[in-house]
């Protein structure tokens, strides 16, 4: 590689790890699933980051440091501990660990059904693997609130877990899957109140959108509403189930969730590497963020048992997630928008994208 990252928590550094992962023994990782990439779970610089596990990386961490070629770069770094609730099963003998994962240092996520309506091969987001990770047997299909209140209630306990994103793939109903959401949410919250959650679901039918106000009065702190890009024909091309809901939809489901939960609470996955023009990606991002809704930009990385990985397509220019992650992140702090104040989910972990390192 050509560039030379900037030494400290850059954005430089943040987004070539992003890209071009990291060798090191992670015990926590994730393999397959709904996304992003195959992870191991690190600390840099004692911020959470998600990072593809690359053997051929020149990055590696090791005696507590990040290294480039085996120079320091000045920037602390270790693995995530295996939490203890790993080694707990429910009455019925289902592992925890099939339940829900630990997501960098103190987030627990689940994806409380594991199958989804748009799976078929016609269909499908290009980057997601949600039911390859159920063909291998590493999760359980539809996972029930009280499993997951008993789950909670251990990673609290034993793991200091601080906060819970609960996902689900997309069900048949008007509701996307969001009342067993909420059932879920319900249910956790009365087990260890106060625990931060956030949830995620596609945008409810128009004649339902009041599902959005039920998920706030179960609990849940914020929402992600993720569209991944703001270009029909980009859309179009990698998720087609999904590009026939209209972005006048989700345009409704947004405003709906800033009204419910209010500004800064609720988000959408943005990926860069789609093929959507960057200049475009951030005005679209910081039309997203006057509105309330903080874009989560996220470069689209190569995820096993994926479509795209199958057509062989690879991780964007770091040159481009770089330049769109700075503006978008310029952008942010003018709008006073940071993700460590969504209280919970994907934005306030932060470790999948480097707008943390760029100041939001």
């Amino acid at each position: 590689m050509n560039r030379t990252p900037t030494v400290g928590r850059s954005t430089s550094t943040r987004v070539d790890v992003a890209i071009l992962g990291v060798r090191v023994d992670a015990p926590v990782s994730r393999r397959a699933g709904a996304g992003p990439s195959d992870d191991g779970h690190v600390l840099l610089g004692g911020h959470g980051a998600a990072l593809p596990l690359n053997p051929d990386s020149p990055y590696s961490i090791s005696g507590g440091r990040l290294l480039l070629d085996g120079a320091d770069l000045g920037l602390e770094a270790e693995t995530i501990a295996r939490p203890r609730f790993y080694d707990l099963r429910t009455a019925d003998g289902v592992p925890y660990e099939q339940l829900a994962r630990l997501h960098g240092r103190d987030v627990l996520a689940t994806t409380v059904v594991q199958t989804c309506i748009r799976y078929d091969e016609a269909d499908r987001c290009r980057f997601c693997a949600i039911e390859a990770s159920l063909t291998a047997g590493a999760t359980t299909a539809v996972k029930t609130p009280a499993q997951l209140a008993e789950v909670a209630e251990a990673a609290v306990r034993l793991d200091g877990v601080r906060q819970m994103v609960m996902t689900t793939g997309t069900t048949n109903g008007r509701d996307r899957g969001a009342r067993h959401l909420a059932r879920c949410v319900r249910a956790v919250t009365a087990a260890v109140p106060g625990l931060p959650v956030q949830v995620q679901c596609e945008p409810p039918s128009p004649e339902d959108l009041g599902v959005l106000g039920d998920l706030r009065q179960a609990g849940a702190t914020a929402i992600g509403i993720h569209v991944e890009s703001l270009d029909d024909a980009v859309r179009a091309r990698w998720m087609p189930g999904k590009a026939t809901v209209p972005m006048s939809q989700y345009d409704a489901a947004w405003d709906e969730a800033v009204r419910v939960f209010g500004r800064n609470r609720v988000s959408t996955y943005l990926l860069v590497g789609l093929g959507e023009d960057p200049d475009e990606l951030v005005d679209g991002a910081l039309r997203l963020a006057e509105r309330g809704v903080y874009p989560f930009v996220v470069p689209y990385r190569p995820l096993a048992g994926t479509l795209a990985v199958a057509d062989g397509v690879g991780a964007p220019d770091p040159a481009v997630l770089q330049d769109v992650t700075e503006r978008v992140a310029a952008g942010l702090r003018a709008l006073d928008m940071r993700g460590a104040d969504q209280g919970a989910g994907c934005a306030a972990c932060g470790a999948c994208s480097a707008l943390q390192a760029a100041g939001a």
